[in-house]
């Protein structure tokens, strides 16, 4: 069975998603990134209407990419105009990459009331440009843009676009479901019916308007389809396009049709989040085969099937695509669950008399005050560790003092002096930051500095989160306050639960630098 080439158009299409900027050196990056697990196609942009893709296709010149093929994307020629003038085509020849897409319009209700020309001139437009390009010496991917649509508006003219292509030297014919609202039944019965009648290879582009954009992929690939494009997180216009981290494993995983390597496809996980990041985007956990949370357990009874065979509430190996199994801890955990993350994190349990049951019941008990322990594993296995009685706290709080200043025309300025003990030593720091945690962290790192050793500069509060657990109470309710930091190996959270926003803020940022401290 044919292999499924693999098509990224993140840098384009997942670009223009909202709130989506990447500069020149943001997309070379990625691209690297893509072309390092064999991704077969990376579209670089589109080179004939900005500076920043023009910028992006000089820069990828000089990058010796070693599986993929870089394509430009462009239109088909503007209305009467000759092929070899046209700005647009002129644009993506500069660019100089071995393979270049365009599209042009399927739908007649496209040509005749967005880019007003003639049914006729439309024809000739597909076919000129994509012949040129092809004399050029180029590889052509012919997008048909709004295939879909228009083959319910109007079938006999949406296969003439497809002959005009096909006439004019395409190597690929790739079918655009571009408005997204395309069913995957619709999609199996037009391609049955098209796909016979198209001799060279036929690819998929679909949007996810009415969240089917992975289904529909998967369809068209049933159908005959050999190239599947799409982008990293499903980035793009509206709702996205379909997301490559899970069109590729359903392929390779679910239908046994080869996207890359299994070797590669381990790393799937990791190009999300790596894409996430330059993107500045918070990566979403419930993301299929690649989230954080798409091999967590929370359930006490999922968790007690999962340790006598994982494939119980799991349908791939998490490892497959790079991901981890979690369990979760939480007052829906059990003795199952308290035993799995003991074994994981390596805590003897037993001390103090506290073994797996009433370790549970603990939890319960803490969780029903506030804490959620789930999304601060770092307390968590301090929680494991105090309880059993292997954790001794390596610095001691004794007094702290925050004050805030606020001055007319100014931004708020906070001042916080801290006095720790470790083994049974004082000391007292001073320290201002840009708010009252702020001023908390700077002194209490100068403090900890007189005593460790350990590099904290390395460390860093990436994430603040205050959450009001009952609001009846007003400004008087309790809250609770995550805090996520990350060093050069490590992401971990902590909390904090107090009628005190100051308090529970101060307990999550002790038991970060507890943790940090005790992994080092």
């Amino acid at each position: 069975m044919e292999s499924i080439l693999v098509y990224d158009t993140t840098l384009r299409d997942g670009s223009q998603g909202e709130q989506i900027n990447f500069s020149a050196k943001d997309k070379v990056r990625i691209a690297q990134k893509l072309d390092s697990v064999g991704i077969h196609y990376i579209e670089g942009g589109w080179p004939g209407s900005n500076p920043k893709d023009v910028q992006f296709f000089k820069a990828a010149k000089k990058v010796p990419f070693k599986h993929a093929r870089l394509a430009a994307f462009g239109s088909t020629r503007k209305p009467k105009t000759a092929a070899e003038k046209d700005e647009n085509l002129i644009a993506l020849l500069r660019s100089k990459t071995p393979a270049v897409t365009i599209f042009g319009k399927t739908w007649d209700l496209h040509v005749k009331k967005v880019i007003a020309t003639t049914l006729k001139e439309n024809l000739a437009m597909i076919h000129d440009s994509v012949a040129y390009l092809v004399s050029q010496g180029r590889e052509v991917i012919y997008d048909a843009e709004h295939f879909f649509d228009g083959y319910k508006n109007n079938p006999k003219y949406a296969m003439k676009t497809i002959a005009a292509a096909v006439s004019g030297g395409a190597h690929v014919i790739v079918f655009c479901d571009t408005n997204g609202g395309t069913l995957p039944f619709e999609i199996e019965k037009i391609m049955d019916q098209v796909c016979p009648k198209i001799p060279v290879r036929i690819g998929i582009h679909t949007h996810n308007d009415g969240g089917l954009a992975v289904a529909n992929t998967l369809a068209a690939v049933r159908c005959g389809a050999v190239m599947v494009q799409g982008t990293v997180n499903g980035y793009g216009e509206r709702c996205g396009n379909a997301d490559l981290t899970s069109v590729i494993p359903n392929l390779q995983l679910k239908m046994a049709r080869s996207c890359m390597t299994d070797k590669n496809l381990r790393h799937l996980t990791e190009v999300s989040r790596y894409v996430s990041e330059v993107a500045n985007m918070t990566p979403f956990n419930g993301r299929p085969f690649v989230g954080k949370s798409a091999f967590a357990h929370k359930g006490g009874i999922h968790v007690n099937a999962i340790m006598k065979t994982p494939m119980a509430y799991e349908h791939v190996e998490p490892g497959a695509t790079g991901n981890d199994r979690r369990v979760l801890m939480s007052d829906l955990c059990g003795k199952s669950s308290v035993d799995y993350k003991a074994r994981e994190l390596k805590i003897e349990l037993g001390g103090n008399g506290f073994d797996s049951k009433r370790i549970a019941t603990e939890i319960k008990r803490l969780e029903h005050e506030g804490y959620q322990f789930d999304a601060a594993e770092g307390s968590f296995e301090l929680l494991l560790k105090r309880l059993t009685g292997q954790f001794k706290p390596l610095f001691e709080l004794e007094s702290f003092r925050v004050a805030i200043e606020k001055e007319k025309d100014l931004p708020c300025r906070a001042y916080a002096t801290i006095k720790i003990s470790v083994d049974g030593q004082e000391e007292i720091t001073a320290a201002e930051g840009d708010g009252p945690v702020s001023a908390l962290d700077n002194a209490l790192r100068k403090a900890l500095n007189k005593f460790f050793l350990v590099d904290l500069e390395t460390m860093h509060l990436v994430d603040f989160k205050v959450r009001v657990i009952e609001g009846r109470e007003g400004t008087g309710a309790r809250v609770k306050v995550f805090i996520e930091s990350r060093d050069q190996k490590r992401v971990w959270s902590t909390i904090g639960v107090s009628s005190d926003i100051i308090e529970a803020s101060w307990q999550a940022l002790e038991d970060s630098f507890q943790h940090k401290l005790s992994r080092t």
